[in-house]
């Protein structure tokens, strides 16, 4: 599914993460955007596999996966250019709506679902509905099947150090409310990845984060 090729160019970005570099490897990195969109289409074709929703969606797979160049305001890692990409099989708008990833990162792949760069009104939407529910978030997180296949649980790429103005203190999804957007994810290596039938992994991984899509539709 992944190429090779692929995996390595972007561990040679993280190492030149430069416009220099960037423009003298333009081949590479347009052949792993080809390779990202044919990942994006595979998860599509596949959907109805682990969400009717996500198969019924009109999705455009160039625009399907975060793309290299990082506005400063939007910086995820230090650089110009991501040097980890994530192919998404969403319903809606990755960074409006909580759905299905693959991340892509030498020695660092994992699948799952979430919501990890949400815009502000995302982010209100997503707090308002664990305010309203904290009870049915507790048992998608507690649920056997949920806790089997994610070990690590409810996870964040970036948390406050306080909870945000107007939220009460005593909710049990205070924990949840600290973070900005959030998600679940299972480590799979690199090798495995390169392998066409990987798909089947990514249906079960998919299958077992559905409720956590599901709780936010």
């Amino acid at each position: 599914m992944v190429d090779p090729e692929t995996l390595t160019f972007l561990a040679d970005l993280a190492t030149n993460n430069r416009k220099a570099w960037m423009d003298a490897h333009r081949v590479e990195r347009d052949d792993a955007m080809r390779n990202f969109t044919g990942i994006a289409t595979t998860l599509h074709d596949y959907a109805d596999r682990f969400d009717p929703l996500v198969a019924e969606a009109r999705i455009k797979p160039k625009k399907s996966y975060s793309k290299f160049f990082q506005e400063a305001r939007d910086r995820v890692v230090p650089g110009l250019y991501r040097t980890d990409v994530d192919v998404f099989a969403n319903a809606g708008d990755p960074a409006e709506d909580v759905g299905y990833y693959l991340h892509i990162e030498p020695g660092n792949c994992h699948a799952g679902a979430g919501i990890f760069h949400p815009t502000k009104a995302a982010l209100a939407k997503l707090r308002a509905r664990l305010v309203d529910d904290p009870q049915g978030f507790a048992e998608v997180v507690n649920d056997t099947e949920f806790k089997e296949a994610f070990a690590d649980g409810i996870i964040t790429r970036k948390a406050l150090a306080a909870l945000p103005d107007g939220f009460d203190i005593a909710s049990p999804a205070v924990p949840y409310l600290m973070m900005v957007g959030l998600g679940c994810r299972k480590d799979i290596p690199d090798t495995l990845l390169l392998d066409d039938d990987v798909i089947d992994l990514l249906i079960e991984i998919f299958r077992s984060a559905r409720q956590l899509v599901q709780y936010f539709d």
